[in-house]
């Protein structure tokens, strides 16, 4: 096969997204591309074998990977419940092949899924062309096991070692790779590696040597000459690795404070999805990062607009909810212009709404969301992978810049994974932090600008330049208190002017796919690959939005090229009407998804047609 969807299910508590995190490791090594997405509940820890408890991870690897797949062409299922959800949910394509614990389908079992008879297969209608392989994991499980002096609770978590094993049979993985990275995952609990491996081992063995009566899947390698469409980046001589987006934001950071020569402080408070953010950081004083846990969204952002004023590369990550609580804060931040980095991992709202789940709702809160006229940069990643890239490219802009920057990501990017090509931090783009001449020595005000109408930076402790930040309205010339009308208008003018200017700095829109269609598909952030794909199909044209305020000079120049343009978000339409307000005679249609879910490329492909 040229790739392939796989899609791990059961509790939470059973391993799944360790079990699907494993093998999308595993397959990247062997040089598949990838594309992962996991899908947990909001609960901590729902009813064991319940609907609401259904935990998923799914991945595509192989050739041409942009998404995590529509539909599944593999399911493993850990019991009744997850069985249930994937065929009521079509997660599987007509021909798949379900491998079933069939020691979890009991009368008590299936009673909690919710089945009304006690044949799920019947009753689910699933059809014949599937192919259902039963395996009894559980049981298996504790032969495996039965000599390890383990309690029977402590060998049922190892159930999802055994039915990885059956996977990595299946897809013909080598089975010392999979060791390798078990032993990686537990060497600071090295007792619990050897009964691991050995249900591992004992699952591929199970696989092999009654053949589960179904075939070996391969997926054909992909050339080494060309890059990951997943990672948009790399070529055969750099290292590559699977990496997820909270990882890759957090990496992108300190490559940016090792690049500028700044510490890199992060204050910030718990959110889901964003805390990934926080713990990575955390572990790396080695990389001379300070990480502050505030008490709250607003102490948090308040601590990284002191170290900014201190001269660190300060930043905050958060979600929806916490980017609301932090608004009055940023607005300080952009009338005392300092640099902030704002990441905002966005999740379905509003309000406490669908924490584990993705959406785009937070695009004109970024954009507005605040009080005055209160411009920021806002850029958005769109694959797992350059989340890192845009991390890093969210600090320059703003310690060049002197402005706070706010990057978009969502629960998709930030919990999914893809390929990666690791760059030397040399070859990065330079970062010049804004600072202020020697020539202002004793004569330094904060209103004073350089050519590009940026602020000069003063850090406290400068001989000579000491001076008061204040959260009111400045004079333009002499940088104390004024309440001035004219004064305001021309401050309020200056400082949107340096946001403008920034799209002097920043990429051009780049289309791809059919240029020459005469329909354009229009996405920004986490749909890129979605829209990619789709527009293949399609045999259209699609360009992806990255910088979102300032948008692109060439932006008007693109949309009107096309008679139809197609705005797909996962929201009611935010860029849609960011697009109306800058874009001029253009008609804007529009394809809107609220689930809490990726898109499925099937979807927009049946929706664009039936506009078209």
């Amino acid at each position: 096969m040229k790739n392939v969807v796989i899609r791990f299910c059961g509790d939470s508590g059973d391993g799944m997204q360790l079990t699907g995190n494993m093998f999308s490791s595993l397959s990247a090594i062997l040089g598949d591309e990838i594309s992962t997405l996991p899908d947990f509940p909001a609960e901590i820890r729902a009813p064991q074998g319940t609907l609401g408890g259904v935990s998923g991870f799914q991945v595509n690897l192989g050739q041409g990977v942009y998404t995590p797949g529509d539909k599944a062409d593999v399911i493993v299922a850990m019991n009744a419940a997850a069985l249930k959800v994937c065929v009521t949910n079509q997660l599987f394509h007509d021909h798949a092949i379900i491998v079933v614990d069939t020691d979890t389908f009991t009368k008590a079992d299936l009673e909690k899924a919710q089945y009304t008879t006690d044949n799920p297969f019947t009753e689910l209608a699933i059809k014949e062309t599937v192919q259902v392989v039963p395996v009894a994991l559980t049981s298996l499980t504790k032969e495996s096991l039965k000599d390890s002096g383990l309690d029977n609770k402590s060998i049922l978590k190892s159930r999802n070692m055994f039915a990885l094993g059956v996977v990595c049979w299946l897809f013909d993985r080598p089975i010392d790779k999979a060791i390798h990275f078990l032993e990686e995952k537990f060497h600071k609990k090295p007792d619990l590696i050897p009964n691991n491996v050995k249900v591992l081992t004992d699952g591929f063995n199970y696989g092999q040597n009654l053949a589960l009566s179904v075939n070996q899947i391969h997926v054909d390698p992909r050339d080494p000459r060309i890059s990951s469409p997943a990672s948009m980046a790399g070529s055969a001589s750099e290292k590559h690795t699977l990496i997820a987006g909270n990882k890759a934001t957090a990496w992108g950071l300190i490559a940016a404070a090792q690049r500028c020569g700044k510490r890199l402080f992060l204050g910030s408070y718990p959110i889901t999805p964003a805390t990934d953010i926080m713990h990575e950081l955390a572990g790396r004083k080695d990389m001379n990062v300070m990480v502050v846990q505030a008490e709250d969204e607003i102490a948090g952002v308040c601590t990284a607009i002191g170290a900014s004023f201190a001269g660190d590369l300060a930043c905050t990550s958060t979600s929806g909810p916490g980017l609301s609580l932090k608004s009055e804060a940023i607005g300080l931040a952009v009338m005392a212009e300092l640099p902030l980095v704002v990441i905002d991992v966005q999740r379905g709202g509003p309000s406490t709404g669908l924490p584990t789940k993705t959406e785009q709702t937070d695009l004109l809160q970024a954009v507005y969301g605040r009080n005055g006229e209160c411009p920021v940069v806002v850029i958005a990643a769109s694959n797992s992978a350059n989340c890192f890239e845009y991390a890093y490219q969210a600090c320059k802009i703003a310690l060049e810049n002197m402005t706070p920057v706010i990057l978009m990501t969502d629960t998709y990017l930030a919990n999914g994974s893809s390929v990666w090509a690791i760059p030397q931090l040399n070859d990065l783009p330079a970062i010049e932090p804004q600072s202020v001449p020697q020539s202002l020595k004793g004569q330094y005000n904060p209103a004073l600008r350089d050519e590009h109408g940026v602020r000069y930076c003063a850090v406290p402790g400068m001989e000579g330049f000491e001076y008061r930040n204040i959260g009111l309205e400045r004079d333009a010339q002499l940088g104390t208190i004024s309440t001035k009308p004219e004064n305001h208008e021309r401050m309020v003018r200056a400082r949107q002017a340096k946001i403008d200017r920034i799209a002097e700095q920043i990429p051009l829109l780049e289309v791809q796919g059919n240029i020459a269609s005469d329909t354009l598909l229009v996405g920004w952030g986490s749909t890129e690959g979605h829209l990619r794909a789709a527009a293949q199909e399609l045999n259209c044209a699609q360009v992806q939005l990255n910088y979102i305020h300032p948008m692109p000079k060439n932006t008007a120049e693109v949309m009107h090229q096309y008679k139809k343009v197609i705005v797909c978000e996962l929201n009611t339409g935010q860029l849609a009407t960011l697009l109306r307000a800058r874009v001029q005679d253009v008609t804007f249609l529009q394809y809107n998804e609220i689930m809490g879910q990726p898109f499925a490329v099937e979807r927009i492909v049946s929706a664009v047609n039936s506009k078209l």
